[in-house]
């Protein structure tokens, strides 16, 4: 990442976009690796951390291992897309996450949830996160910030949660990420 905005390849991006990251941790000082995510985000070239939910806690999904600290964070940037999802890799490196297999318990994982109105479905990236519509612990925090906000091709936030009232993800009392 050369800390540049984007060219005109992705002209969305040069505008500047609203992006949300799920932010996610279940290894080591779970708390401290969420502030200092958000420390990293805040950080990032041509970018603005607007706001973040609370913290919830959820059970790991498809998955063993402790519960999860999870959050939401809502930026404006005007990094394309690639760029953004490359800066959240570099910020999960930086707190020791490993990728030993799928699923597997981590101190920090960071995903581009939804990019502006970017629609992607490569095989590095796609927008929106795929199942992101189908997870509490990312639209229960994403509801504190936008419940209104539509996940494109599936409905709205607030919507989409209420069909995920089964899983269990409870907001931590009085508890934001930093």
């Amino acid at each position: 990442m050369n800390g540049t905005a984007a060219g005109p390849a992705d002209p969305s991006a040069s505008a500047g976009a609203l992006a949300y990251v799920g932010l996610g941790a279940n290894l080591g000082d779970a708390r401290a690796h969420l502030a200092g995510a958000l420390t990293a985000l805040a950080a990032l070239p041509t970018t603005r951390l607007l706001r973040c939910s609370r913290t919830w806690r959820s059970a790991p999904v498809d998955a063993t291992g402790p519960d999860f600290l999870n959050a939401v964070a809502e930026l404006h940037t005007t990094l394309a897309p690639d760029d953004l999802l490359a800066a959240l890799h570099a910020i999960e490196a930086s707190h020791g996450r490993q990728r030993p297999w799928h699923h597997a318990p981590r101190t920090l994982d960071l995903d581009l949830l939804l990019h502006g109105d970017s629609v992607r479905d490569e095989p590095a990236l796609r927008l929106p996160h795929p199942r992101m519509h189908q997870r509490a612990f990312v639209l229960a925090p994403l509801a504190e910030l936008r419940p209104e906000l539509l996940v494109p091709g599936h409905g709205t936030v607030a919507a989409l949660l209420a069909a995920c009232a089964g899983q269990r993800c409870d907001r931590l009392p009085d508890t934001a990420v930093a």
